[in-house]
Parts: C-alpha cells; structure tokens; sequence
C-alpha cells in the first residue's frame, strides 16, 4: 500500500476500511493538468506535490516535524508490493494487544542507574519529547530508551531535564554504543543544545525507509501500520490543542514516549535487513546518508544570517515599483479591477480588450491567465508584461522580502531551515520553513534577497558550485566522445553543440545560436519536445525540430543512453544512481501513453539527477569532517542543489576554500572530470 494523500477527517479506522476498498492509484499527470488550468496552485502542491520531487515522506514536507503523523488518516491503494507493503490479510494490533513493559523514571538517581546499565550495551534506541516541532525552538520535556523489543524507559524529571540531558550524555557520546532513532537529526538537534553529543555508529529508521521505498511516506505511523502491523498511539490523543508535552503530566505521556523507542527498535530490526538485501543500498545508507544526518544537523543549528535593513529598504523600493506597475495597468485598462483575481485579469485582458482571438479558458469558463500563459503573451500587449512585472514584484516581496525577516529567531538572530533528506525521490535535499533554495538567482529583482544574506560581523561568505555537474555525468554515462573530450579540455559545451548542430566553424557560432543549443542541452536530454522547444525558445517548429535531430546526430551516445535507462526501467520497474539509489518507475509499462512517457523521461532524468545529489551528500561529508578535523571555526552554513555556502572566518578562507574545491572535485571520478567554480564575498550575491 502506498499513501496518496492525507483526508482530513476521516475516523482512526479509514487506513484499514480505504484499503479494504482497493482503490486504483489517481492518474496524477491528468489531476495536474485539469489543476494547472484551473490554476489551482496550493491544491496541486498539497495533493501532488513539486513535480518530481513533491512530499513524499514529511508532514508538511519538513523532517523538523517531529510528530507521529497526528492522527491522520490517509487514503491507501493497492498496487505490487514493492518490500514495504502490508499483508492485506494481518490484524492491525496496538498497545492493549500486546505484552509490554514501559516505566517513568522521574528522578535523577534513577536516571543515572538506567544510564549504567545502558553502559554495559551494545545498541541503545532513543527518542526526546519536547515542547516544540520545532528542534531549534523546542525545550527537552523527556527521554525514552528501548534495548529490547517490548521494554523501554521514559525519562522525565520536570524542571531538571537538563541534569538529565547530562547524566545520559555519558552513553549517548559512547561510539561503543550503536543509536537508533527515527528522524535522528531532529533528536540530535534538540540535545546539541544542552551539550550533548550523539557518537557511535548510527541507524536512522526514517532515512532506511526512504531508501528502500523513496515514493512512500516514511513517518512511524505509517512504517508501524504497513511494516509491523501495528498502529501507534497518536500524538493527539495526548497532547490537546494549544498544548504542548510539557503541560502533560509525565505518566500520562508515558506509554506514547516509551512506544516511541520500542516501536523504533522493532523497525529497525525489520530494515536493516532490507538494507543489506538490496545491491548498493547498504552502502549508500552507511557511507553516505547517515554520515549527512550529523552534517544537516549542524547547519541547521548554525543557521543563516540575513542583513533586515537591506531587506526593508528593497521592501520599500520593490513596494513603489509595484504601484506603479498597478497605476499603469489601471491606465492601460481604462479601470480599476483587482490584479490578484485571475478572474479579473482574464475578463479585462480577453474579455475587454480582446489581445488574442481565442484565448484558452478552463472547463468552466473563466479565462487562463496563468503565468505561463501570459508570459506567452508578453508580446500581444504592453499590458502583458506591466501584469507579469506586478505579479513577479508581489511574490518577492510577499515571499521573501517580508517574510523573511519576521522567521530571524530570536535567540540565535538567525534563520534556520530544515534540509529535508527524506522527501524527493531523486535523492535531492530539499529545504523547507522556510525554503532557501528557492532564493530567486535570475533576474536583478531576485538577486537583491540574495544580496541580504551576509556572514556574521567580520567574517566572509563563500560560495562554491559544482559546473555543469548534470552535463558532465550524461557525458560520462553516455559516453559520447564529443561531449567527453569537451569536458576533459574545459571547452565551452554550448557553443560546441552549436557548431555541431547549425555547421558552423567554433569562432563563427552566435550567441543565439549557442543560447538554443544550451536549452537543447539540458531540455532535450529530459525529454522536451520540438513543440516544447519552439515555445520555450520562441522559435517556428521546423527549427526546434531541426535542433533536436541535430542534437541527437551529433551525440548519438545520448539517444543510445536514453533507450538503455528507459529499457532497464521496463525491464526492472526501476533505475539506479551510480551509487545505488533507485528510483522505482511503477507505471513505466502503463498502457496509459501519457503516464507511461512521465515515467520514461524519470528514468532518464533519476540516475542522472540522482546521482548528482549523491556526489553532492559525498562532498559535504568530506568538507565537514576535514573541518572539524582541522578545528576551524568557519562553518558551512547552506546547500542549494549543486552549490555549497560557508560563513568563513577570514583567516581560514583560502583553506576552507581548498577543502571544499578539493573534496567536491573528488566526491566522484570518471570519464569527465568535476569542476566547482567559487569564489568569497561580503554577501551570497556576489559570492555566487
């Protein structure tokens, strides 16, 4: 079974009743497309999420939340278990079905003889109870401890936690001593905090879930339900609205706490197994995912520092620009109307004043006036491009301008992301509450929020970026001699594709030519269509079509790569990275050819894009333990897909910038050499 998506409402039982209805899986290319027209943006994110990589494990797409789902139901369908499935025919037991022993420690003699005892272990599953979702926020409110199925402690001593935070550090800093969690780094955050550290081998439950099943969700609710056959208590059931655990009195709280540990542990017995059975996933798991756990911790607990002064005066000047857009689009249209409504926009635009013969409308009538669409419009009426530059203006100043300094926290007078590691299915980080790799890099109005982030006083930004890393692996798995020999002789790829395509001398492309030829590059490769190409590059049809057939003449290796990627896909109901992520492709033998082509064009698109964020997670693994071997104080402090960003104190710069350059250079050898471009700064915007 496989969780679509939340229904609120629905009683505790709706898991087990849905699956008993054996519902089919919604054709979510045909859902997003009737939600594109009708321009129902928060609804398709929230349903179907970011494209490739929508929300796939994390309520509210953050692994900062720490609940168990908070008694949602969800709505389940059936398709071909793919090692995470339920048997359909098991009992779903709880707490009252079973044998089991959960006892309060509540004071600090007993917290010291548990913590002995967990001394004289081999493997120790924890958890913490706090008063926030938030680890950056939240004050330890308890900790429980499981070493065998069945059995756990829940420690919790109020108005002493952090006496207790330090009598259990002795075992959680033992690297004798494995540690098992679920969403270890939220853990490992909170207790960062108090002066704890979390040593040892790790096995992190949510982070071996999403490896073994990257499409699912990975929260214990769900693993307990579909793995053990165990539904949990929910963190509602305790915890009323407007609480928090902290006003729960501790024996109330613990048999949901001392589950907490128990049913961890009993998960991880159930994967790690899988982990092993799998070619390749033990040793992603080992040497690259749980490695990055402490990493994200630590640069979420450092968190980014932004310049709020900047920030109000960009807010001021984007403001006036804004009016006076709206002014003139009044004056244009020969009325006031209200800007925000699309409604309104298409009645003035194609109802009024008519700038195109048909405009496209939705089922029930109303004009599209989507930002795709009217940006193909552009060139029908100045009235166009004075609404794209309103809305453009709004969004900057509604998403980042103003907002950003109203989530400064105020205590550290930084702003601390979540870097989600289990929510794509491509294996990329994504980051969230609030998202800073989606800090607008195009366009001079973008850039100025980029300018506002800035290291702390005195201290340097410094960025490094990994080029053209997608390019350089289709090349080195394609093979391709042109593309390889270009890349190994630092040769200027776009113009050569170019020259290729339109046969012309090197020195002889333009720079439209070699603008079409970067676009055929990078859209090509991911399956864009000459329609697609002629309306992303504005261009007739035959020349779009032209660029592709050259495309493919020039690098045959390409084409052949493709057909093996999406043939190993059929063939396997996956692909891998080259590290051994997979991506499974369930619908890639659909007889539905709209769905069935989404998935061919992920089987091209996984192992490469895939295979970059691993390269990436290596890198940033070898950076910070060449940092913290060397004692420096600098501190990397943001990833953006491809890029790394360091606050950097001035007199460690040029080595820091020679651990980063080195260690992303070499997170992976092939064919064709990585390069990382860098460079150090007074803010993000001109260190990029």
């Amino acid at each position: 079974s496989v969780i679509v998506t939340d229904i609120p409402g629905l009683t505790d039982d709706a898991p087990t009743l849905l699956h008993s209805m054996r519902l089919t899986v919604p054709d979510m290319t045909a859902l997003g497309a009737i939600f594109d027209e009708l321009e129902f943006k928060s609804l398709s994110k929230k349903i179907i999420g970011g494209g490739n990589e929508g929300e796939n494990g994390i309520v509210n797409g953050s692994e900062r939340t720490k609940t168990k789902d908070n008694n949602k139901a969800y709505f389940l369908v059936e398709f071909a278990d793919n090692g995470a499935g339920t048997d359909e025919k098991a009992e779903i037991s709880s707490l009252n079905d079973i044998a089991h022993d959960y006892q309060l420690i509540d004071n600090l003699e007993g917290a010291r003889e548990l913590c002995d005892y967990f001394l004289t272990t081999e493997l120790l599953c924890f958890d913490t109870e706090t008063t926030s979702k938030n680890a950056i926020e939240g004050e330890l409110v308890g900790m429980s401890f499981a070493v065998e199925e069945g059995k756990a402690w829940y420690v919790s001593v109020p108005g002493q936690m952090g006496r207790v935070a330090e009598i259990m550090s002795t075992v959680l800093a033992d690297e004798r001593i494995k540690k098992v969690g679920q969403n270890m780094k939220f853990d490992i955050e909170v207790l960062a905090k108090y002066g704890v550290k979390v040593n040892g081998t790790k096995f992190d439950t949510m982070v071996a879930h999403y490896l073994l099943q990257p499409e699912l969700r990975h929260n214990m609710d769900y693993m307990a339900e579909t793995l053990l056959h165990y539904r949990t208590i929910h963190y509602d059931d305790i915890v009323p609205k407007g609480k928090t655990m902290a006003d729960i009195p501790a024996q109330h709280v613990r048999d949901y706490a001392c589950e907490d540990a128990d049913i961890t542990l009993r998960l991880w017995k159930t994967l790690e197994p899988r982990l092993k059975e799998r070619e390749g996933l033990w040793q992603l798991f080992t040497d690259i995912e749980m490695p990055l756990v402490d990493v994200l911790a630590d640069m979420e607990l450092t968190g980014v520092a932004i310049d709020t002064n900047a920030l109000a005066e960009v807010s001021k000047l984007f403001t006036e620009r804004m009016n006076e857009h709206e002014r003139k689009i009044y004056s244009i249209a020969g009325r006031e109307f209200n800007i925000n409504s699309p409604r309104q926009v298409g009645e003035i635009l194609f109802g009024e004043m008519h700038i195109i013969d048909k405009p496209k409308k939705t089922k029930t009538g109303q004009y599209v006036t989507s930002e795709e669409v009217l940006t193909s419009l552009r060139g029908e009426h100045e009235i166009v491009a004075e609404i794209l530059d309103y809305r453009g203006l709004k969004k900057l100043i509604g998403t980042y301008v103003d907002a950003l300094p109203k989530l400064v926290n105020r205590e550290t007078g930084r702003i601390h992301t979540s870097f989600n590691q289990c929510v794509t299915a491509t294996g990329r980080l994504s980051s969230s509450d609030p998202n800073l790799q989606n800090i607008p890099v195009r366009g001079e109005d973008g850039k100025e929020i980029r300018r506002a982030f800035v290291p702390d006083p005195g201290w340097l930004f410094f960025s490094a970026d990994y080029s053209q890393i997608e390019l350089r692996l289709v090349a080195d798995l394609s093979g391709n001699p042109t593309m390889v020999d270009a890349f190994r002789n630092n040769l200027d790829i776009h113009a050569i594709t170019a020259a290729k395509i339109y046969h012309e001398p090197l020195e002889k492309v333009t720079p439209d030519q070699r603008r079409k030829a970067k676009t055929a590059n990078f859209g090509i490769l991911y399956g864009i269509s000459a329609f697609g190409l002629s309306e992303r590059l504005q261009i007739p049809r035959a020349e779009s079509k032209m660029l592709i057939d050259g495309y493919f003449a020039t690098f045959p290796g390409v084409r052949d790569y493709i057909e093996r990627s999406v043939t190993q896909a059929k063939e396997k109901g996956y692909v891998t990275t080259l590290f051994g992520r997979r991506r499974m492709l369930p619908d890639i033998n659909s007889r539905n050819a709209v769905v069935r082509s989404f998935s061919e064009r992920n089987a091209v698109n996984a192992p490469i894009q895939g295979t970059a964020a691993d390269i990436i997670k290596i890198a940033m693994v070898s950076i910070f333990n060449k940092m913290k071997q060397e004692g420096l104080r600098s501190k990397m402090i943001l990833q953006v897909h491809d890029e790394l960003n360091f606050d950097v104190v001035p007199a460690e710069a040029e080595r820091v910038q020679q651990i980063a350059v080195e260690c992303m250079q070499n997170a992976y050898h092939g064919n064709v050499p990585l390069t990382a471009s860098h460079a150090i700064a007074t803010n993000w915007l001109d260190a990029h």
